[in-house]
């Protein structure tokens, strides 16, 4: 028997739903009572799962508040339903027409649900974006003072934005490592991780809002989550040049930063990035086996302290 399936297509106003097999629509608002519209149409047609895209952030009260309700929801990738849709020849987009295909390619992927992520686990995320932000901030501003060197007016203007960010940088860095040290978990992970001469708390702290199955994962799925598993392209007698593709961007970039700084303490590490470089190796393709290696080892410590930690509790 195939399994019933809700696909909603959100936009910033709307949730357009539609249960598969049936093609049974309708649309409410992107708003508590609209939300709560939806589960009972959910529940109302017997659907096992509610699949929606990740849209920037606009399905995020809906995930949650249907999770809240008991309905078991789960996330995809706009770029593969939509390849799928052209796959199967639905060349045209409407909300409603996508919804439908969102819930058909629920079906042929055997998507399963998402698990929710915990108050906590939301708030670091939140703290770790906003932190990000405003080291981007400062950075920005910091070269617009670069191209003022003579006007005093300016400078002084910019200095106080400067003040003031650095201020809210602090702050937020001192509510994240509170929340880490708080968690028996977090704690026992920063520990692990910090012991690799390079990660910082930074490092620590974008891991555990951005890679939170790290540890729970093998090495190669931890890699393709993060975007830093080389794939094939290889056809008949030719071996193509093997590439990375999507992933969390967010990881992949501090782990390109980390890695290498950890290989100026690591000899290990130094050494086989020098003996990669020594092949002929492309620089970028050195600076993704560095990351992939660093990944690697971190991946193994989280999945050791996971351990301690499920037998000390």
């Amino acid at each position: 028997m195939m399994k019933i399936i809700c696909g909603v297509d959100v936009s910033k106003a709307r949730l357009d739903a539609c249960i598969e097999p049936g093609t049974i629509l309708a649309s409410f608002g992107n708003d508590p009572d609209g939300i709560a519209g939806l589960a009972a149409f959910c529940r109302q047609h017997q659907a096992g799962l509610t699949v929606m895209e990740a849209t920037g952030g606009y399905e995020r009260q809906a995930f949650l508040l249907l999770w809240e309700a008991g309905m078991p929801c789960a996330m995809t990738n706009p770029r593969s339903v939509r390849r799928y849709a052209e796959a199967m020849g639905i060349l045209e987009k409407t909300d409603r027409l996508d919804a439908g295909v969102i819930a058909r390619f629920a079906h042929a992927k055997n998507l399963q649900p998402t698990p929710a992520p915990t108050p906590a686990q939301q708030r670091l995320k939140a703290l770790v974006a906003r932190l990000r932000q405003v080291t981007d901030d400062i950075t920005v501003q910091k070269q617009r003072r670069a191209c003022l060197a003579d006007n005093a007016e300016m400078l002084a203007s910019i200095d106080e934005v400067i003040a003031l960010l650095k201020r809210q940088s602090r702050k937020l860095e001192g509510e994240i490592a509170s929340m880490i040290d708080d968690d028996p978990l977090w704690a026992q992970l920063a520990g692990a991780w910090r012991s690799v001469k390079g990660v910082a708390g930074r490092t620590v702290a974008r891991l555990m809002a951005d890679l939170p199955e790290i540890g729970t994962y093998s090495n190669k799925a931890v890699a393709k989550l993060a975007g830093l598993a080389p794939l094939a392209d290889d056809s008949g007698k030719r071996n193509g040049k093997r590439s990375i593709r999507g992933g969390r961007a967010s990881v992949r970039s501090i782990l390109f930063l980390v890695a290498r700084t950890a290989a100026k303490y690591d000899k290990s590490l130094a050494a086989f990035r020098d003996r990669l470089l020594a092949a002929g190796k492309h620089k970028m393709t050195v600076r993704i086996a560095l990351a992939h290696k660093l990944l690697v080892r971190l991946n193994a410590k989280a999945r050791e302290a996971r351990a301690q930690y499920a037998n000390a509790t």
